[in-house]
């Protein structure tokens, strides 16, 4: 109920704004076919200036120029001396967001049958449940309504070491098989367990060791140094991952005060803390190759566990591993019709400018209260995330092109990409490969881990010492 209630506001809150912007006086007048058949780069003159009443600061910037660009805004002068200003599209309409879902569910179908496939094998080799065993006494105590030994076990185990180590194509299968081990339990297939939405709530937090991809764009967009954010990454998402497990804690009345959680949470940080700093002693070239062999390394060292286990327990190797990819395709399709819906909204969002609404309207109320409100050029970067992981990481790029990678809006963005996950598409898929349609209390518990995310971020990276 909760999910079907966000997502009829999405729509109806960006077709309200679309209407205020149409209506209004100089309004633009594309903005409807903006949000139906428009397309990521498209452009469209949405202000013609007055020559008499030019912005200061658009003087300035266009002084020997013929233009210049300010984040979706590209400001023209002609040579007749008039103003003009462009808005290039940063996400696509409706009907091409369509297009867009299913292409991303087709693009898992590989992925999902590979992993799923090597999954089968594991579980009928026994490997899965020799994984919840060792890892039973911290999650019996945090995931209680789980038997003890049951595979969700292991299945969760993968899911959260696939994305420590930004291993997005691997968390997601995982995730998704942990969530269809998870189902058998559940007496009400309709509704989340608290197991479910535990789980979904530790992933969204997003816990991720070494921002791989977001240390590649910095280094392309010529940054000084381009891992130098990644520290603040990992405090920033270790902070939120520990604000989801005491936010769903206290809603479900687990003590997270038991020796054997305590134990293992400070395990899991001390380990965290060694390898950030043994990280932190490389140079650019040695990290960036001690993460690619981690990552991959671990990839392929799961498969030969997998295989080798599963000839010793003379296990028909192939025939499980096509029974589990059956089972990764049928997963992938499944999940389409919910991706359409998710992604749809959140498109009728964006191009419906009210991003830009809620980013200005922040910036003018800090501005009220005397604040420093330079942190809030990279906000769009953050209130996208919970909705697209692609969205926002055109917003951080687009924010390192307006205010540099090295500035404190291009660094602070860059953390905000790295400090969680896509709280939306994580339900939209992650329940609909399940079927469940109640979420309970799923979302607001994922938001408020993100808030948690985003303010420890603006934190860290206003007092952190970066380099002049």
């Amino acid at each position: 109920m909760a999910l079907s209630r966000i997502w009829s506001a999405f729509i109806l809150i960006a077709v309200f704004a679309a209407a205020l912007q149409y209506v209004t006086p100089g309004g633009n007048r594309h903005i409807y076919s903006k949000m139906v058949t428009g397309k990521s780069g498209d452009t469209a003159m949405t202000l013609r200036y007055d020559s008499s009443n030019v912005p200061q600061q658009v003087l300035l910037q266009l002084e020997g120029k013929a233009e210049y660009k300010k984040g979706e805004d590209r400001i023209l002068k002609t040579p007749e001396g008039a103003y003009l200003v462009y808005k290039e599209q940063a996400a696509d309409g409706v009907l091409a967001t369509c297009k867009t879902a299913v292409e991303i569910c087709i693009g898992l179908i590989g992925i999902m049958a590979l992993f799923m496939g090597f999954m089968k094998i594991a579980e009928n080799a026994g490997g899965i449940r020799l994984l919840s065993r060792i890892i039973g006494p911290f999650f019996g105590r945090l995931f209680p309504d789980v038997p003890r030994g049951h595979p969700a076990m292991g299945h969760m185990m993968l899911n959260f070491s696939a994305n420590l180590l930004g291993l997005d194509n691997a968390a997601t299968p995982f995730g998704i098989k942990a969530m269809e081990s998870l189902q058998e339990l559940n007496p009400d297939k309709t509704r989340a367990t608290n197991a479910q939405i535990m789980f979904l709530c530790l992933h969204a937090a997003g816990l991720t060791l070494i921002p791989v991809s977001i240390i590649a764009i910095r280094a392309k967009m010529n940054a000084a140094n381009p891992t130098d954010i990644f520290l603040p990454c990992m405090i920033a998402t270790f902070v939120a991952t520990v604000a989801a497990m005491i936010i769903v804690s206290l809603r479900q009345k687990i003590n997270l005060f038991q020796p054997v959680i305590l134990g293992w949470i400070l395990g899991i940080s001390a380990l965290i803390a060694l390898m950030i700093r043994y990280i932190a002693s490389l140079d650019k070239a040695d990290m960036e190759l001690f993460s690619a062999t981690l990552s991959n390394g671990l990839i392929l060292l799961i498969f030969l566990l997998i295989v080798v286990g599963a000839l010793y327990k003379k296990i028909n190797v192939f025939d499980a591993f096509v029974e589990g990819a059956k089972g990764g395709f049928e997963t992938s399709v499944k999940i389409i019709p919910y991706l359409v819906g998710m992604l749809v909204a959140i498109s009728l969002l964006r191009t419906s400018g009210v991003f830009d609404l809620v980013t200005n309207g922040l910036k003018y109320l800090f501005g009220l209260m005397h604040m420093n409100t330079g942190f809030v050029d990279a906000l769009p970067t953050a209130l996208i995330k919970p909705l697209s992981g692609s969205g926002a990481r055109g917003m951080m790029v687009d924010t390192m092109k307006v205010f540099g990678p090295d500035s404190f809006a291009g660094r602070l963005s860059s953390v905000f990409q790295g400090s969680s996950d896509t709280t939306f598409y994580v339900i939209a898929v992650y329940f609909g490969a399940v079927g469940v349609k109640n979420t309970r209390y799923a979302i607001g518990a994922m938001l408020l881990a993100d808030l948690v995310g985003i303010i420890t971020a603006i934190l860290i990276c206003s007092y952190w010492p970066w380099p002049a």
